[in-house]
């Protein structure tokens, strides 16, 4: 039970600092930009616009909306951290605006508000993404299109972000309404970079003749394991032996370095690898 609770506190903890980011990210950048980027607190914005109320008292009306319908749609499988994020952002919002009740732009600028939004904001989601925790509503209305539209979730995010940015333009400007498009789309490239960025690995396979210098090289130089398979050829029938390896960044180049000099008719094939679960076996 102890280890249970000091689990549960860090995990709260985290997710707390998480949305105390987000929630910042929104308040500083978000919300004087104007800018409907893909979030709940996009549409707040939105709405701010035609109703003289808080961004942080529209969010958490919008937010209460969707936590019935995930509750009503899921039952006791949804979520609880979604609801706690959901309810943190807009506590967060509120102290905000209570302590900096006249703030406009620390930027002074439309474009970088949305600039550092995105970046800012990113880093935030990508740390509540790891820990399977969502960061408000518009995770709840993905998943509900999800069940009965059967759209896949990132899809279905995807599509109810554009379809935010697109409706700023019933009450901002054009060039509010473009700035709400491209900040929804790099949002999602960034987070996959603050996501993957730093574990991305490489995973190459390499059919050589000179099959055991190579793995002389792979195991005493570059200190890394690797797999060996037997490759046939289809129209020849040949039989080869193929080595395929997981290198990072300094790995992969030296060890292409290698086999080009060793074999410039090499036959190599390199794919992305996001995350490593476990060691290769050696």
């Amino acid at each position: 039970m102890k280890l249970d609770f000091r689990r549960f506190a860090r995990e709260t903890a985290v997710l707390t600092g998480a949305m105390a980011v987000v929630s910042a990210a929104v308040f500083f950048f978000l919300v004087p930009s104007r800018a409907a980027v893909s979030s709940v607190a996009g549409a707040a914005i939105i709405i701010n616009g035609v109703v003289d109320l808080p961004v942080s008292l529209i969010t958490l009306i919008i937010n209460a909306v969707l936590i019935a319908v995930g509750l009503l749609v899921f039952g006791r499988g949804f979520a609880l951290n979604t609801i706690y994020t959901c309810l943190l952002l807009s506590a967060f919002m509120a102290a905000l605006e209570f302590i900096f009740p006249d703030y406009t732009s620390i930027t002074g600028s439309q474009e970088l508000d949305v600039v550092c939004y995105v970046l800012i904001v990113s880093w935030g989601l990508a740390i509540l993404f790891r820990h399977n925790a969502a960061s408000g509503g518009l995770d709840i209305l993905a998943q509900v299109m999800n069940k009965y539209l059967h759209i896949e979730v990132g899809r279905a995010l995807s599509i109810a972000g554009i379809a935010i940015a697109l409706c700023s333009g019933l009450v901002y400007d054009g060039k509010t309404v473009a700035l709400s498009v491209l900040g929804t789309y790099f949002n999602g490239i960034v987070i996959d970079r603050f996501l993957f960025g730093q574990n991305l690995k490489r995973r190459v396979s390499v059919i050589t003749r000179f099959e055991e210098e190579l793995r002389g090289f792979i195991l005493n130089e570059l200190h890394c394991g690797a797999t060996v398979y037997k490759a046939v050829g289809a129209y020849s029938g040949a039989e080869f032996p193929e080595l395929v390896m997981i290198v990072d960044r300094q790995q992969y180049r030296r060890l292409m370095s290698f086999v080009h000099s060793l074999d410039p008719d090499a036959f190599v094939a390199v794919y992305t690898v996001s995350e490593v679960s476990r060691k290769a076996w050696t």
